[in-house]
């Protein structure tokens, strides 16, 4: 499966109204991550920061959630998932050119 492939899927069950279109996967991006966020804190205060099999599952299905949103938030601004990695990817890459992946800001 390409991402391509899953945003058009994953779009199919994309159930918000159009007017709130950004804004409504975008809320769902920011709850869905600190599920994830939550669930590894309490793996590192319950388990001793050891990722049991079972907590490795549970924590893909939350990144399933955010990879959802996110490929929705893309959609609904008219990029494909398989655009944004590519993207990505690119900028990252003249970072790592221009010697700038440590640091802060977007144009490094």
């Amino acid at each position: 499966m390409t991402f391509n492939d899953y945003q058009d899927a994953a779009y199919k069950t994309a159930l918000y109204p159009q007017n709130l279109k950004i804004l409504y996967p975008l809320i769902g991006l920011a709850g869905e991550t600190g599920e994830v966020a939550e669930k590894i804190k309490k793996v590192l205060r319950d388990n001793n920061g050891v990722f049991s099999e079972d907590k490795k599952m549970e924590i893909a299905k939350e990144l399933g959630d955010v990879l959802w949103y996110l490929s929705a938030i893309a959609k609904d601004m008219d990029y494909s998932l398989d655009d944004i990695a590519n993207m990505n990817l690119q900028k990252i890459q003249a970072r790592k050119e221009n010697g700038r992946i440590h640091g802060n800001g977007d144009n490094r």
